[in-house]
C-alpha cells in the first residue's frame, strides 16, 4: 500500500447506545429488504440509517434517503451518540467465526489509505464495477462527507509483521465487541501509540494492496476526491485524499474465500447425457449420483481435488449430478474464446463455466441472472424447493420456478486475486466471496 495514515475516527458512544451489537450492520450490498427492516427496528441509532437508508413516499431531489442519512449523522454527532477519537489511531479489528465446524479468527486493522487511480500505482482491483452502484455511493458520500464503511484490502506480508506489531500493542487490553446477525464476533481495539503507528506505516508504505471487497466504494472515493479538487485545491493532507481501509495480510490464517455456486433458470430441459454430449470433447464427464442431496458429496470430491477446472452440474430433467473436468482441448478452446485474457484468468473455474460452458457450448447467452449461493446446502435447498434462496445480480430475491441447471464451482484464491490483478485484469462476476463481511458502524472516517 503506498501510504497509510492514522486518523481520528468517529465512533459510537456506548453510554448513549448501550450494546454495540445493536447499532452495527453488514455492508450495503448484502442487505436485503427484510434485513434492512430488522436493523431499523433494532435500535434508533443503527448504522443502517446511514449505510442504506430506505426510500420513503414523496422523496425528491431535496429530501431523500441520502439527505436523511446526512441528517441522522449530524444529529448523532451533535447529541454525542457519535464522538470523535481524541487522538489519531489505527483500529485493530478481529473477526471470530465458524466455517465447516471449525473456528477461525481473521485479523486486520483499519486505517486511512491514500487514494490512487487504478492502474497508476500499487492498488489493484480484481472485480468489475457498475455505474449505478458507484452513483449510489457517491450521492451518500456527498451528503455525509464521511466514509460510512471501509474497503477491504489485502497486502503481502509473509511474516505478518505489521499485524504482529499491532497485536503486541493491544495485548491484554479489553476490546469493544459486537456480534452480528450471523453470529460472527467482531472485536475492535484502538491503537494511538505514535511509535507503533510509525513502524506499521513503514512496513506498509512500499507494499501493494489488492482490493478484496469494496471496489465501488474505492472508485467512489476517487471520484469524490476529484470533484473536490476540481472546485479548488484541497491540499495533499486533506482527508478526501484517503479512504477508510481494512488491511488484512494475505498470509493471515483466518483468510477464507467461499465459493459462489450458480442456479440457472431459462434453459431448455436437459438430461445429464445431453449435457455431457455438449461438453465433450472439452471436458471429461461422469455421472456422480442422483438427487439434490447428493450435492454435498459431489462438492466434497471437488474440494479434495482442489482443481479450478473441475465443475459439477445438476440437471433437473433427470435429477442427476455430473462431474466435469476440463481437457487440454478445453484449455485451448477457452484461450481461443478469451484471447484478451491471461492464462491465469482463463483457468479460473468461473471463467470456464461462463465463457466456455454457458456462452459457447450451451449457447445460453440470454438467460435470467443466475442465483448465487455460497454453500452446497443452499444449492440443495433451492433445487428441492424450486425457488430462490439467494439474490440475483440486482440484489432482488428470485421468483419461483424450476432451476434447470445448477453448477458447483471452485472459488478463486487469494493468489488468483494477486496474479490476475497484477495482469491488469478483472475477474468474472462473483469469482470471490470473502467471508465474513466487514461490519459497518465500528468506526467512521470523516472527510472534512
Amino acid at each position: 500500500m503506498p501510504h497509510i495514515q492514522a486518523f481520528r475516527g468517529l465512533r459510537y458512544d456506548l453510554g448513549h447506545v448501550g450494546s454495540l451489537s445493536d447499532v452495527i450492520a453488514p455492508p450495503y450490498d448484502v442487505i436485503d429488504p427484510a434485513l434492512q427492516d430488522q436493523l431499523y427496528k433494532k435500535h434508533p441509532a443503527n448504522v443502517i440509517r446511514l449505510e442504506l437508508n430506505r426510500d420513503e413516499p414523496g422523496d425528491d431531489a431535496t429530501s431523500n434517503r441520502y439527505t436523511r442519512a446526512a441528517r441522522f449523522l449530524r444529529n448523532w454527532r451533535s447529541e454525542g451518540v457519535l464522538q470523535v477519537e481524541p487522538d489519531p489511531a489505527l483500529y485493530v479489528y478481529h473477526q471470530v467465526f465458524q466455517h465447516q465446524g471449525q473456528e477461525y479468527q481473521r485479523r486486520g486493522f483499519m486505517t486511512r489509505g491514500r487514494l490512487e487511480r487504478v492502474g497508476e500505482g500499487k492498488i489493484y482491483p480484481h472485480e468489475e464495477t457498475h455505474a449505478s452502484a458507484k452513483q449510489d455511493r457517491l450521492l451518500l458520500t456527498q451528503a455525509c462527507r464521511t466514509n460510512i464503511s471501509q474497503i477491504f484490502g489485502l497486502y503481502p506480508d509473509p511474516a505478518n509483521d505489521a499485524q504482529e506489531l499491532l497485536e503486541a500493542a493491544v495485548a491484554g487490553k479489553t476490546p469493544l465487541q459486537a456480534t452480528d446477525h450471523l453470529g460472527v464476533v467482531h472485536r475492535l481495539w484502538i491503537v494511538t501509540d505514535v511509535q507503533t503507528i510509525s513502524r506499521v506505516a513503514a512496513i506498509m508504505d512500499p507494499t501493494p494492496m489488492y482490493i478484496a471487497d469494496g471496489h465501488h466504494r474505492y472508485e467512489t472515493a476517487c471520484n469524490y476526491r476529484d470533484q473536490l479538487a476540481a472546485a479548488g485545491p484541497i491540499g495533499d493532507t486533506h482527508p478526501a485524499n484517503f479512504v477508510l481501509t481494512m488491511c488484512v495480510s494475505m498470509n493471515d490464517p483466518g483468510m477464507i474465500v467461499l465459493p459462489t455456486h450458480r442456479l440457472f433458470r431459462g434453459l431448455p430441459p436437459m438430461t445429464a447425457g445431453e449435457l455431457s454430449a455438449k461438453l465433450g470433447p472439452y471436458f471429461t464427464t461422469r455421472a456422480a449420483g442422483h438427487g439434490p442431496a447428493r450435492g454435498s458429496a459431489v462438492w466434497e470430491e471437488i474440494e479434495v481435488a482442489g482443481e479450478q477446472g473441475t465443475l459439477a452440474f445438476y440437471t433437473a430433467q433427470d435429477d442427476t449430478w455430473t462431474l466435469a473436468s476440463v481437457t487440454p482441448a478445453g484449455v485451448a478452446r477457452i484461450a481461443e474464446l478469451a484471447p484478451e485474457h491471461s492464462a491465469d484468468w482463463q483457468s479460473l473455474g468461473v471463467a470456464l463455466l461462463h465463457r466456455l460452458v454457458m456462452e459457447n457450448l450451451l449457447a445460453a447467452t440470454n438467460l435470467p441472472k443466475p442465483m448465487y449461493v455460497h454453500s452446497v446446502e443452499e444449492v440443495e435447498q433451492g433445487l428441492l424447493r424450486g425457488d430462490a434462496v439467494g439474490r440475483d445480480a440486482t440484489g432482488q430475491m428470485g421468483q419461483g420456478g424450476r432451476f434447470e441447471l445448477a453448477a458447483l464451482v471452485m472459488p478463486a484464491t487469494v493468489n488468483h486475486v494477486q496474479a490476475i490483478s497484477e495482469h491488469g485484469e478483472r475477474m468474472p462476476a462473483k469469482s470471490t466471496y470473502f467471508y465474513p463481511k466487514l461490519l459497518s458502524g465500528l468506526v467512521f472516517n470523516p472527510l472534512e
